[in-house]
């Protein structure tokens, strides 16, 4: 009878270390070695785990290493989960950590089956998933390019008198000034503003990358089908279907909405029960282009032109489904503003709910082969 031979992996960007943990209760836990992080070293490692007929499974953590090893593993035929960093069990008077350790750790929890795996895209997906984070990166360096701008010219006493930044009237004010005593201070001035449109222009560049991707992508339809809802565009749909993957692996909206980190946390004890902000577990991306789209929510129900014309050609149930999230919504907004909720915990009841909508509209949407 084939026996199994649990296998911790500790990666890292050089080297891996191992530990192997024998089936059943008492078995041996045993620190194999560290073995460097290539593709021979594990070829070989796999053939030495099996020559005595056992069969490994192996599981490491998710880190900056990503899935090579994974896929690798399972070329290979063998059993290999990536399992989630957070949600390890960790002993509080534990105070020393070794690779050793950490292999031996994980080896142990496996063979109990206290980890928990995620879900591993394949590489289409994360090359997606690359484009997609790579803008937003872009993003975040163009809050900081403008930030630091705004903060040149308030160091010299310089501020625009309008409400509304960055519109073609605060630029028309950026670009007449000339108030500078030194010339030095005004190429600094004018590198600021060069960095603020280099940066807009790999965002451009990146979003009609974004936009060609989509087509051939298996993920196509959801995308399109996404876009049904009010606030969802391309991009927030494409990011969506990127950073979920196949929505299929949740059985019911609320496990999207706990992956989501959109349901609240909880501390109660006896008849004592406790509710708190939300836990902000799972993806902060998706989450973020969720509340990004609840925001729309706070106008009356109507469908526009635009949105009209890019849904047209879906199927009348996926319309009537972004219907009934405007008509249901937006009624939730005004019922939570009513009652004096502070705006962002309503946007973040409006985003919680709207994951549900997103659940329906994926699960009857076929994915393209």
């Amino acid at each position: 009878m084939e026996r199994m031979v649990y296998v911790g992996l500790d990666v890292h960007a050089e080297t891996i270390a191992v530990a192997t943990a024998d089936d059943g209760r008492n078995g041996d836990v045993r620190f194999y070695g560290i073995i460097e992080n290539n593709a021979d070293s594990v070829l070989r490692l796999t053939k030495r785990l099996s020559a005595a007929g056992a069969r490994p499974v192996f599981c490491y953590e998710a880190g900056p290493c990503g899935y090579g090893l994974y896929r690798l593993l399972t070329k290979l035929g063998f059993d290999c989960a990536v399992v989630a960093p957070a949600m390890i069990p960790r002993r509080a008077g534990d105070r020393v950590k070794t690779d050793r350790r950490d292999a031996e750790m994980l080896a142990r929890l496996w063979r109990a089956g206290e980890l928990t795996p995620i879900w591993t895209p394949d590489e289409e997906q994360e090359a997606m998933r690359d484009l997609i984070r790579t803008r937003k990166q872009a993003l975040e360096a163009l809050k900081i390019a403008k930030q630091q701008l705004l903060s040149f010219l308030l160091r010299h006493g310089l501020r625009y008198e309008r409400p509304t930044y960055w519109t073609k009237m605060h630029w028309r004010w950026i670009n007449e000034l000339r108030k500078f005593r030194y010339p030095h201070q005004q190429i600094a001035f004018e590198e600021l503003k060069r960095a603020i449109r280099q940066i807009e222009e790999r965002i451009r560049t990146l979003d009609l990358a974004i936009e060609d991707a989509v087509k051939p992508w298996r993920f196509a339809p959801v995308v399109d089908a996404l876009r049904a809802l009010r606030g969802v565009n391309t991009m927030i749909a494409a990011t969506l279907a990127a950073e979920i993957g196949d929505i299929s692996r949740f059985s019911n909206p609320r496990q999207l909405m706990a992956w989501l980190g959109l349901v609240p946390s909880e501390h109660s004890s006896g008849s004592t029960t406790r509710r708190g902000r939300i836990t902000r577990t799972g993806n902060a991306l998706a989450r973020t282009m969720m509340v990004e789209a609840s925001w729309s929510y706070r106008h009356p129900p109507r469908e526009r032109h635009l949105h009209l014309k890019r849904s047209q050609h879906l199927p009348h149930e996926i319309r009537d489904i972004g219907w009934k999230a405007q008509t249901r919504l937006c009624k939730r907004y005004r019922d939570l503003s009513r009652t004096g909720k502070p705006q962002p915990r309503v946007l973040t009841a409006i985003a919680r709910e709207l994951a549900g909508f997103i659940w329906d509209i994926a699960r009857k949407t076929p994915l393209s082969a």
